[in-house]
């Protein structure tokens, strides 16, 4: 298979030229090291260590998968020495507190290279993945003693983190959940009770792994309203602070999977295992919200880093594959036959390919620049207004870069014909690993009741409208130019539709609360086609204002340019059909008879 090569020119592009990286970090207190010579060293070292020690252990992970034996799991080869080169290199810490070891570096420029690790090898991204939200967490919600005791260790990389929520009986549902959490003498808890479904939950790459728990205190209320956080580590600590013995959390079987074999899925049982209170009792879940959050942003660079390598593997394909003759005459006359890469129909799919690669890179690196400002603005109004973009961004990221990542997943697999079935080429197994993707973190159902119901709906529009006039002032700042027409009119069209959609919807779920879940999923997919057309329109104002000034790489910008034509012209029409069924009501749904279900 083609191994993973990251796309610097594009990424440099989308940082700088788009979303001014550059200005961002020197107005950004603490990002002032962040400089354009320290971080294009950064992406250099990341990149080469995505490509040269990742990439090749991807196809490794996948056939070895992990094994579990008397309740220990053993990672694919090299997955190992790799954790340890990416401990050494420092880069758990570059995006942490100083104060707790960290480098202090912009949170966004972890997340471009959580892009390159995650697509160069998804299963083994995971492990350092979890140790983020982990981290996140203890830093939010943590005590000043929680955070030196397991939160310096995880900054640096020497343990790893997870969170354990979902039960057999309970997937989203977390009101459900059964574990409990007895006190004992000490001021520690008794952690009893099964969590499934964790991810990097059991492994040989870290001397300890923290565990994030949500349980029941005995005399919680029923419901998500009590339930709690806890710290569970694999190993109990020593009055140091080191590993001690073992805790009561065991692994008591890794799941078999469809995809992403490279990292453990794991049962965990805790059998009065010793934990300790995160926040205050029976918030538990509000305090998880801080790990659920990162995870979301987590999954939509995974819906990305499927795409990206789809895009890739096709392309190289596509470049090199004889098939039938062009239908203009012959492209190749010296070959047997054309290079496939010449067929309108192949094109379509390359094309769909790079426009969702380079669309979904501009979208998350725009969310990662919205959690700086919200972390680390000394102004209370830009963080403030950060947060609300990104209450309304993060649904869609995850849910729609989601679904179009398994789209061009499988249309790398259409490329290659035949042989994308066949092992060997990778493309079945890029597949395997993205369909996961969809339903991490919530479905995209939930993900779609989230948006509507509680950040459109619940704000009585407030958070569209304030996205929508943004997009409305850009487009009426290059309205009058005739080069960028076809971009920012079937922007502002999309974009006005999107505001009229929303309150005819809204109007009826009044009558009927049904409506808008029965909407919900083709509301967000259509808010995903606006959101990246605004990426897209964005992105061909930044080429044309260098290709003007003669700046640039001339080939790169006439494509960039094209590509955002190809999305304006046939990805972003899709909205038509959605607007259409969303609005079909959700009678259509609703009104057959569950009986009549059966055969």
């Amino acid at each position: 298979m083609t191994g993973y090569k990251p796309p610097m020119q594009d990424m440099r592009f989308a940082m700088r030229d788009v979303l001014g990286f550059d200005e961002h970090y020197a107005g950004l207190p603490g990002g002032q090291d962040a400089t354009p010579d320290v971080v294009d060293a950064i992406l250099e070292e990341g990149a080469k260590f995505a490509r040269e020690v990742l990439s090749p252990l991807n196809a490794i992970g996948d056939q070895q998968g992990c094994t579990w034996k008397d309740g220990e799991v053993t990672t694919p080869e090299g997955f190992r020495d790799a954790y340890q080169q990416f401990v050494d290199g420092g880069w758990p810490s570059m995006t942490q507190s100083e104060a707790l070891g960290g480098q202090g570096l912009p949170e966004s420029l972890g997340t471009v290279l959580s892009e390159m690790n995650g697509t160069a090898n998804w299963s083994w991204s995971m492990y350092p993945g979890l140790s983020h939200g982990a981290m996140n967490t203890l830093a939010a919600h943590g005590t000043e003693a929680q955070q030196q005791a397991y939160l310096t260790r995880l900054v640096s990389g020497e343990w790893t983190g997870t969170m354990c929520l979902t039960e057999s009986h309970c997937g989203t549902d977390l009101g459900l959940l059964k574990t409990r959490a007895e006190p004992n003498e000490d001021g520690s808890y008794a952690i009893t009770g099964q969590k499934i479904f964790i991810s990097a939950g059991e492994h040989d790459m870290a001397d300890n792994i923290v565990h994030i728990v949500l349980a029941r205190l005995p005399d919680a209320p029923k419901g998500t309203r009590g339930i709690s956080l806890f710290i569970v580590p694999k190993f109990s600590l020593t009055d140091e602070g080191d590993v001690g013995v073992r805790n009561q959390v065991s692994c008591g079987s890794i799941e078999h999977k469809m995809g992403i074999h490279g990292n453990a899925t794991c049962v965990l049982n805790f059998d009065g295992a010793k934990g300790f209170l995160i926040g205050p009792p029976n918030r538990g879940l509000n305090c998880m919200f801080t790990f659920m959050n990162t995870a979301r942003i987590g999954t939509a660079i995974q819906g990305l880093a499927h795409t990206e390598l789809a895009f890739q593997g096709s392309l190289a394909y596509a470049r090199e594959r004889l098939q039938m003759r062009s239908l203009s005459g012959d492209a190749a006359p010296d070959k047997a036959a054309d290079p496939i890469i010449v067929h309108p129909d192949v094109r379509r799919m390359l094309l769909t390919q790079k426009a969702l690669a380079e669309g979904g890179r501009m979208f998350i690196y725009r969310c990662a620049q919205l959690v700086d400002i919200a972390h680390q603005s000394s102004s209370e109004e830009a963080r403030a207004a950060a947060e609300q973009e990104l209450a309304l961004l993060t649904p869609i990221a995850k849910a729609f870069l989601t679904e179009t990542g398994f789209e061009a997943a499988n249309l790398g697999l259409q490329v290659f014909g035949g042989h994308g079935y066949i092992k060997e080429w990778g493309m079945e197994q890029n597949v395997r690993d993205a369909r996961i993707s969809m339903i991490y973190e919530g479905t995209t159902g939930i993900q779609a009741i989230d948006l509507l119901g509680r950040k459109v709906l619940g704000s009585r529009g407030a958070l569209l409208s304030a996205y929508t006039k943004q997009v409305h002032k850009f487009c009426r700042q290059y309205q009058d130019e005739p080069k960028l027409q076809r971009y920012i009119r079937p922007l502002a069209e999309a974009n006005r539709q999107w505001g009229d959609i929303t309150q005819r919807i809204g109007m009826a779920a009044i009558q009927d609360k049904e409506e808008a879940g029965a909407a919900s999923v083709d509301y967000l997919m259509y808010s995903g086609y606006v959101v990246m057309a605004y990426f897209w329109a964005q992105a061909a104002v930044a080429a044309e204002r260098k290709l003007e000034a003669g700046e640039g790489d001339a080939v790169f910008l006439r494509a960039k340019l094209f590509t955002a034509r190809f999305y304006m012209e046939r990805l972003l029409p899709r909205t038509s059909t959605l607007a259409i069924t969303m609005s079909s009501g959700a009678d259509n749904l609703m009104d057959l008879d569950e009986a009549h279900f059966a055969l």
